[in-house]
């Protein structure tokens, strides 16, 4: 009987053991993703919502504010790369990504979803895939005769004080004049600038400005991004946009595409894979497209608003994001001497 008695009390030690290692499968822990975002979070948190729905995957997401936009989010990635918290950088253009990839901060990551993205608008090594992007248009005040069609009308006499153009050293139009330095060589490229001065083209704080005041008969045209374009459009404003530099002979229009980023060493590296890959869906794009932000899809076939040409129908300038990140910072203390700084 005693053999017995402790026969079973063996049994019910172990049977404990096993329990208290064995945890029920209602404790498992959640998945979760931590996401670092420049695009507006108007737009993005919508986006990453529907993710959470989709997926049973807790988004934590980190935005950036308006006064740190894009580079508070790349400057705090670059601050934790021996400890990294975030597992994806949403950035809401390519160049911040380059940067991230030059400094060893990402890491490859080759999606399913980005086979059908042409090819100039993600990183061939992996480290960063764009979607939903904007181009960088001319707004132009309606009744104007013979609207102009090239970025370089800002340099035509007959324009003479009738143009304005946002501050060059912050946001897309620091990176359409890099874009311009890569494309027609630093000589041109500060030639360039110098006839701006010359022209007395105005300087306003931002593209949206910029369109408001085409918008309110200022100015007669602006080069803007896409969506601040489309956004007064559909207020009714008088303006009308042209995607600029359309011939056979010019350069393209600028296209500054959103951009997916893995982070190296992040804590949740499937969650994360899983992110991008809903970031870069068709689905994803539409949503962006329909949204105020107005962006264009870069995979073929996406419903468009009217507003919108589809990617396909738009002579893109060709560049290298890479060489453009790289130009960036090498022209800023021009930049900075030609605003008086």
């Amino acid at each position: 009987m005693k053999k017995l008695i402790y026969v079973l009390v063996i049994l019910c030690v172990v049977a404990a053991g096993i329990f208290l290692l064995s945890p029920p499968k209602t404790v498992a822990k959640k998945k979760t993703v931590v996401v670092y975002v420049s695009e507006d979070q108007v737009f993005s948190e919508p986006i990453l919502k529907d993710f959470e729905k989709e997926t049973g995957i807790t988004v934590r997401a980190v935005y950036d504010t308006e006064e740190a936009k894009s580079t508070g989010s790349m400057n705090r990635l670059i601050a934790e790369k021996d400890n990294p918290q975030a597992d994806v950088y949403w950035a809401n253009e390519p160049i911040r990504a380059e940067v991230l990839k030059q400094k060893g901060i990402s890491t490859p990551y080759f999606s399913p979803n980005a086979k059908d993205i042409p090819p100039m608008f993600k990183d061939k090594d992996g480290y960063w895939t764009g979607f939903s992007a904007r181009a960088r248009v001319l707004v132009v005040k309606k009744g104007v005769k013979e609207k102009p069609e090239s970025i370089e009308a800002y340099v035509q006499p007959r324009w003479k004080g009738r143009a304005v153009i946002a501050n060059p050293l912050f946001g897309t139009t620091t990176s359409e004049v890099a874009a311009l330095f890569t494309k027609w060589g630093d000589e041109k490229g500060r030639a360039f600038m110098v006839a701006l001065k010359q022209n007395k083209v105005a300087i306003s704080t931002n593209n949206g400005e910029s369109a408001d005041f085409v918008a309110a008969g200022q100015y007669d045209f602006s080069l803007v991004d896409s969506d601040d374009a489309v956004n007064r459009i559909r207020q009714g404003k008088d303006i009308v946009m042209v995607y600029p530099d359309q011939g056979k002979d010019e350069i393209g229009c600028f296209i500054v595409p959103n951009a997916t980023v893995l982070i190296k060493g992040a804590r949740h590296p499937e969650a994360g894979r899983k992110l991008i890959d809903y970031l870069l869906s068709k689905k994803t794009e539409q949503k962006l497209a329909f949204a105020d932000c107005a962006q264009i899809p870069l995979h073929p076939g996406v419903k468009l608003p009217p507003e919108l040409n589809p990617i396909s129908e738009i002579k893109a300038m060709p560049v290298d994001y890479a060489e453009v990140a790289a130009k960036l910072v090498e022209i800023q203390p021009f930049l900075k001497s030609w605003m008086g700084l």
